[in-house]
């Protein structure tokens, strides 16, 4: 009687928990996402499905899920599964958890996973008193994280741990997940209505179902349509059809390239409003800052590509922060676009057939017989030298004279043009 009221109580909270944990997975098969670790044949899948998983740790942005593939884990396993929070558990816990498992392990043979969610919050004392029990094979710790690893959790535990990064959800994945959840509701929804909740889901799985369900809460009884949507994600969707996509990314770039850094923090916010995909602007900010700015501001590059990286770590809202820095940065460096000109003008001429002869003192001559045809005699090595060059041709004969790159006086560009130009009468002086 008293299991019978058990599992009642535990289908009553089942079916009032929130929505996100509702449709929780079972198993593997169910995993909306992360297809290079729970895939056919991908390795989570295959030491799971083996019963041979080791301790690990699930690193990923949040809502990408970490919690729901431990679960699925948890029901597809033979071994006892325990859970524990980081945020509200202690050493006396953990401590429990090992002793129940040893007697478990004595007992029946039967192995523990203990799932400890926000691994990054357990001071260096807590993690040290689960080592021992991972390293003799008494736990199998499964650890979820949203803070790199390598800087949070302490080396010795994490070296006997596989780390498995968990990535965004992608925007099919995010769709996925709202249809499941409007099956799960009973409900419909437009679908100007579940694009808008998929364009603002930023890869996140748990915010978007939160979101739904509150803009179901808000439509009752009827169909939720983009208002609905608006209101339980606070904000108003920004129309923006595939023309304005267009017109709003070329007019980010016409207002980078011309130095002007309050049209770009403006189109950038267009952007960001409508839901344009955030990796979408990175990549464009990348490619403009060899495009546009090149060497005049080698630096920029280096700020786009940071930018891209802190997207991936980050994620939106606060990635908004590393994309507004970028976009200034880019708008206000020097511009120059020779570095561009140059790679294009090469190729222009070798698409033309302009494909001459390497000239044999620059040719490979790193095996046997290869000094016998002329390669390599001749070259003349630059560090030989004490300013590090030295005048000798490089290009073929018949490209000989060609200027691919011509510097600017813009910025650091200005610099690269005075180097260039005391090669160019070390080399006149040398040829008289």
């Amino acid at each position: 009687m008293s299991d019978l009221f058990s599992a009642a109580a535990e289908d009553r909270l089942r079916s009032q928990a929130p929505l996100a944990a509702r449709l929780r997975p079972r198993t593997l098969d169910d995993v909306v996402g992360q297809t290079h670790l729970v895939g056919p044949g991908k390795p989570l899948r295959r030491l799971v499905e083996q019963d041979r998983l080791t301790s690990a740790i699930f690193w990923g942005p949040p809502g990408t899920g970490k919690t729901t593939l431990a679960l699925a884990v948890a029901s597809t396993t033979k071994r006892a599964f325990e859970q524990l929070s980081a945020v509200s558990a202690g050493v006396k816990d953990v401590r429990e958890i090992i002793e129940r498992a040893r007697q478990r392990l004595g007992e029946h043979g039967r192995g523990t996973i203990l799932f400890l969610d926000e691994i990054h919050r357990f001071s260096k004392a807590q993690q040290d008193a689960l080592l021992p029990a991972v390293e003799d094979g008494t736990l199998t710790l499964i650890g979820a994280t949203t803070e790199n690893p390598f800087f949070e959790v302490n080396a010795p535990l994490r070296s006997r741990s596989t780390l498995f990064r968990l990535e965004p959800l992608t925007r099919p994945d995010i769709e996925t997940l709202i249809h499941r959840g409007l099956e799960a509701e009973g409900r419909s929804a437009t679908p100007e209505a579940i694009a808008y909740l998929a364009d603002r889901a930023g890869g996140d799985g748990r915010q978007v179902l939160t979101a739904l369900e509150v803009a179901v809460a808000l439509a009752h009884p009827g169909e939720v349509v983009l208002e609905h949507v608006e209101s339980a994600l606070g904000t108003s969707a920004l129309r923006y059809g595939r023309d304005d996509h267009y017109d709003v990314v070329s007019a980010f770039i016409k207002s980078m390239r011309g130095s002007d850094p309050q049209a770009t923090v403006y189109y950038l916010a267009r952007m960001l409003e409508a839901g344009e995909d955030a990796r979408f602007i990175a990549r464009r900010m990348i490619v403009f800052a060899s495009e546009d700015v090149g060497l005049a501001d080698p630096s920029s590059l280096q700020v786009a590509v940071a930018a891209a990286h802190a997207m991936e770590h980050v994620g939106l809202p606060e990635a908004q922060l590393n994309l507004s820095q970028a976009a200034i940065h880019l708008a206000t460096a020097p511009k120059s676009n020779r570095a561009a000109l140059a790679i294009w003008s090469a190729r222009a001429d070798v698409q033309a057939g302009a494909v001459g002869e390497v000239p044999p003192h620059l040719r490979d001559s790193h095996y046997q017989g290869a000094k016998s045809l002329g390669h390599g005699v001749g070259y003349d090595y630059p560090h030989d030298h004490p300013d590090g060059f030295v005048e000798q041709q490089y290009l073929p004969a018949e490209q000989a004279d060609k200027r691919y790159y011509e510097p600017t006086d813009h910025g650091a560009e200005a610099r690269v043009a005075e180097r260039m130009e005391k090669q160019m009468e070390k080399q006149m002086e040398a040829e008289q």
